[in-house]
């Protein structure tokens, strides 16, 4: 999840939150002050801080009022944060009892980089010292709203996130500019739990998890790949008339190929190893290599660019047990990948048709408004990132050039380009305004480069192609955990795992109900029946429960008419009934064959 907000408010917010990160060590400081404290940066919905606290002075989840509290009591004394560089012989004496300070102090003083303390509350008896790197509120008795803030939850975390450390208690904090804001949040995040992903994928038997199989390698269950395959199917309708061509590539190789990529260097932990018999292979963690591969074994001349290959494929990445979520963070990605290689020329058309792709997609998703896109460029340290100044200038002015020829709404970010290239991130907002980073759109002169491609331009020489990378959903795993919870579970009939659900009324019914069950199903309608021995207020009830968009009861009456009733999950009658019938906002009787019909042309339609 990502957030939108004006930048120039977010960097003022940023420093809000920082300085609350203090805050809450100074009040842990007074109220346990045999406390070690050690680092406590911002997050995106607040901050947190992380202690060594004494076993038998330990605060709980109860006792997190008492931090609140005495933090509003000293937050009207903090009128100055001010700061000072010291040398690393003062800062091991201010904390020689702290080992967690001097290791950063170490640290610091071995990258050859200022020391500094900062001093929240001047000369007050509340003032509070603590390492830092800087950026505070100048004034935050005045800055910060009392009441825009609140300690929410303790965790436990290794000191620097390495299992090998000590555990250290974590408190995080919420912040934001207003109380309105916390309250907005705070009702958001209880509307996400409700719609939780993990739980409703549980009730409604989407996907499962075995401890056997292992974690973040979610299985999907029958109900669940109906929605994965209507997804990956909705995808490639999106390009298979936009000039893609399917491909499958392996799901290992040989590590030679990630040597050459970079990817090996770049993400070495993060990949699964296997040993063969003769040789090492990886385990793929992306496609963009293999589809380089394909791309080589062609002598293609620049009639045939741009050349466009599309594969929903598997990859693997060895993520930290910790970071793991049911379908939002997995070690099994499916990504909707997509490559395409191309002239320098055509990127700006290229990248306009992947946006009108995206544009398409997620406004059948219903998430297109307040979209923003981040233009993912390099940070300071060029280290990071592969290829020349020349080559990384191209790719971001081709990029930002396509960004404005296509009115994207989009915002520079520096340090946020993969290491290959830059990039264009999607944002999108779902239901109950949670934002995520889905589509992606990857600018690339450097792979490449480094795989020696190239095409016969028209002086008959070697060309060089850019390869654009793109993904439209991001990943199918990470995608449907996000749309069940943007659905709360309650998915359009196109999507719905079941799609109608035949109910009769009495045993009289049945034979009836087993007939229009069946002309359903020869349809393509994913429909069940409901042949139980519950009374019918139950069988309704039942439906509801599973969300399913609708349900056809038929009765004597309906049998009597020749026709059935039919009803949707909420009981709204508008989307029932087609006006021209002159029953408009009524739930009425249908013909099945006209059931039939109307199905057919919304789900056609992705409703």
């Amino acid at each position: 999840m990502a957030t939108s907000q004006d930048p120039a408010k977010l960097a003022l917010l940023t420093l809000k939150r920082h300085t609350l990160a203090h805050l809450l060590a100074a009040a842990v400081s007074e109220l346990y002050p045999d406390a070690k404290h050690t680092i406590g940066p911002v997050i995106d919905n607040g901050f947190y801080y992380d202690f060594e606290f004494s076993p038998e002075n330990k605060p709980t989840e109860k006792e997190l009022k008492d931090i609140e509290k005495k933090m509003r009591k000293l937050l009207p004394s903090w009128k100055t944060v001010t700061g000072a560089e010291i040398t690393a012989e003062k800062a091991h004496e201010i904390f020689k009892t702290n080992p967690y300070k001097l290791e950063l102090i170490d640290e610091i003083a071995t990258k050859k980089k200022p020391i500094t303390l900062y001093t929240a509350g001047g000369e007050s008896k509340t003032a509070f010292t603590d390492l830092c790197r800087g950026g505070h509120a100048e004034n935050p008795a005045k800055e910060i709203a009392s009441d825009s803030f609140k300690l929410s939850h303790i965790a436990g975390a290794y000191w620097r996130g390495d299992a090998n450390n000590a555990m250290l208690t974590r408190i995080y904090g919420l912040a934001f500019d207003t109380k309105a804001e916390l309250d907005a949040y705070e009702n958001m995040m209880k509307e996400a739990e409700k719609r939780d992903h993990k739980k409703l994928g549980k009730e409604l038997k989407l996907f499962t998890s075995s401890a056997l199989v292992g974690s973040g390698l979610p299985l999907i269950q029958p109900k669940g790949m109906i929605i994965r395959k209507e997804i990956e199917d909705y995808l490639w309708e999106l390009h298979s008339n936009r000039g893609y061509d399917r491909v499958w590539t392996p799901h290992i190789a040989k590590e030679d190929l990630y040597i050459m990529s970079g990817h090996a260097a770049k993400f070495g932990d993060e990949l699964f190893r296997v040993q063969g018999k003769e040789e090492k292979f990886f385990l793929k963690p992306m496609n963009c290599p293999h589809h380089m591969q394909i791309f080589a074994d062609n002598q293609f001349s620049y009639r045939d660019m741009p050349v466009r290959y599309f594969e929903p494929a598997t990859v693997y990445r060895d993520e930290k047990s910790g970071q793991l979520a049911g379908l939002t963070r997995v070690r099994s990605i499916t990504q909707d990948d997509g490559h395409l290689f191309c002239r320098v020329t055509q990127i700006e058309q290229e990248v306009s048709t992947i946006v009108e792709v995206i544009k398409k997609f997620y406004t059948t998703f219903g998430m297109m408004e307040g979209y923003w896109v981040s233009l993912s460029v390099r940070g300071e340290d060029k280290s990071k990132y592969l290829g020349t100044d020349e080559v990384w200038n191209l790719a971001e002015s081709s990029l930002e050039k396509a960004a404005k020829a296509n009115g994207i709404n989009y915002k520079r970010v520096p340090g946020e380009a993969t290491f290959y290239g830059p990039k264009l991130d999607f944002m999108f907002k779902d239901a109950i305004g949670r934002e995520w980073q889905l589509a992606t759109i990857q600018c690339d002169f450097n792979l490449p480069e480094r795989f020696d491609l190239h095409f016969i331009n028209e002086k008959s020489e070697k060309e060089r192609p850019v390869v654009i990378h793109r993904a439209i959903s991001g990943s199918l795993e990470r995608f449907m955990g996000i749309i069940i919870e943007h659905y709360s579970g309650s998915f359009p009939l196109w999507l719905s795992p079941v799609q109608v659900k035949v109910i009769p009324v009495a045993d009289t019914n049945v034979d009836i109900a087993q007939k229009v069950h069946a002309l359903l199903r020869e349809n393509n309608i994913r429909s069940e029946i409901e042949l139980s021995h519950d009374n019918f207020g139950k069988k309704i009830r039942n439906a509801k429960v599973t969300k399913i968009p609708y349900f056809i009861i038929i009765g004597d009456k309906d049998m009597e008419a020749g026709k059935v009733t039919l009803e949707s999950r909420d009981l709204s009658a508008k989307s029932i009934v087609d006006s021209e019938k002159g029953v408009n906002g009524q739930v009425g009787q249908l013909s099945a064959e006209e059931v039939v019909k109307k199905f057919l042309e919304e789900i056609k339609d992705r409703k």
